[in-house]
């Protein structure tokens, strides 16, 4: 478990120096945990040695949504004024990223 926490702390820790270092705007841990697919889908780490530690993860997901619920608490004021282009951007994005995953597929397919 310890070895598997720390190869995961260990991508989100090299992430976070790359959005630093390269000054890219993609957060660190989006960064750390596509270095991580990379090196999973390589063979540079094996899956067994990260699956303990993100089966825990996983299990208890839920509580780690919790401090950002709680935080959006404070902004209610602003998204009851604000709500009308929320929702907007929502379904926009929602369409936009379901349109780029249906053209990419399809262009994956055939080739």
């Amino acid at each position: 478990m310890i070895k598997s926490l720390l190869i995961i702390f260990t991508f989100l820790t090299l992430g976070d120096l790359v959005s630093f270092l390269l000054k890219i705007p993609i957060p660190g841990n989006v960064i750390g945990m596509m270095l991580l697919t990379t090196a999973l889908s390589r063979g540079w780490v094996r899956l067994e040695d990260v699956k303990p530690a993100a089966d825990v993860l996983v299990q208890n997901m839920a509580f780690l949504f919790v401090p950002p619920g709680v935080g959006l608490m404070l902004y209610f004021d602003l998204i009851a004024k604000e709500w009308i282009p929320i929702v907007c951007a929502y379904f926009l994005s929602t369409v936009a990223v379901l349109v780029v995953v249906g053209w990419v597929t399809q262009k994956m397919e055939r080739s």
